[in-house]
Order: structure tokens, then sequence, then C-alpha cells
């Protein structure tokens, strides 16, 4: 396992930030400790709640960013989908981000293959119309997602060796 650190001044700098920024804190930590980036190789060096805090982290930028619909073109929809990601949520205690993520699922097995192909760029951005489906998803995120977020933190907080060690200063 991969020694994530952070120091105690960092962590309550973060929090006094907000939400956002003490949950990006514990990302941020997270992908130092594996070198940048999450992959096959060094997944398993981390534990379930790390690896669930780094998909959330990932869903968010992309759904934020281009939505659902973007987040499955750009390869993370079997990361998402076919992972007990949503499951994990639950174990943390969002309930309705759970239900959202399992009743995705249904639509990214329908939808995925399509979807994940190479476009040019006009053909990606059609996929939205093909695709409305993906709209309540965004929906959704998008007006919970400070909710979710805060949730999270709390999480995090209530959790926080599953995420980090904490060093103490000095």
């Amino acid at each position: 396992m991969v020694n994530v650190k952070l120091r105690d001044a960092v962590v309550r700098k973060a929090a006094e930030r907000g939400y956002d920024e003490f949950v990006h804190v514990f990302v941020d930590a997270i992908h130092d400790a594996i070198g940048g980036e999450l992959n096959a190789g060094n997944m398993s060096e981390l534990n379930a709640d790390q690896i669930t805090l780094l998909a959330y982290e990932i869903l968010h930028d992309e759904v934020m960013d281009g939505g659902f619909v973007q987040l499955i073109h750009n390869g993370y929809g079997a990361f998402i989908f076919r992972n007990p990601f949503d499951k994990a949520l639950r174990n943390w205690g969002l309930h309705d981000f759970y239900k959202l993520i399992n009743k995705g699922r249904k639509v990214y097995s329908r939808t995925h293959e399509n979807i994940e192909k190479e476009f040019t760029d006009e053909e990606f951005m059609a996929l939205f119309e093909q695709y409305p489906e993906w709209d309540d998803f965004d929906d959704e995120f998008v007006e919970n997602e400070e909710s979710w977020t805060e949730e999270i933190a709390h999480y995090i907080d209530d959790h926080i060796d599953q995420f980090a060690i904490i060093e103490k200063d000095e």
C-alpha cells in the first residue's frame, strides 16, 4: 500500500476554504502518492475508499465539463458503471448519488458502444442529441454536486485514516 501523507496544517487550511478544497487536497495527495495518474498498475496500491474518491473526482470533472456522454466517450464509463462505485457511494451514505449511478448503469449498457467510438468534434457534439436520456443524469448531478461534495467531505473527515496519514505540525 502506498502511503498518502498530508500535513495537518494543509488539511485545516483546506477545510477553512470549504468542502471542495477539503476534498481536493485529499485527491491531490492520493494522485501525488501514485505518480499523478490512476492506472491498472497502481490501483492495487490504494484502498477502496481512495479509489472511490478518485472515481468521484473523474466523474465530477467529466460531468461538470461535458456530461455523462463526455465521461463515457473519454473512456471512463466502465470505471464508473462496471465497478462497485455506486455501492461504495451507498456505503458512504450518499443514497441519492448511489441511485443515480445505479440507474445510469442501465443506460450505459445500452448506449456505451456507440458513444465510445472515435468521432470528429462535430460527430461527438451530435451524440448529445442522439442520447438525450443522459440529460436528466447530467442535470441531477449538477443540481446535487454541492451537497454530494459536502457529504463526501464529511465522510473523509469521519474516516480520515482511510484516505491519508495526517502528519502533525511541529
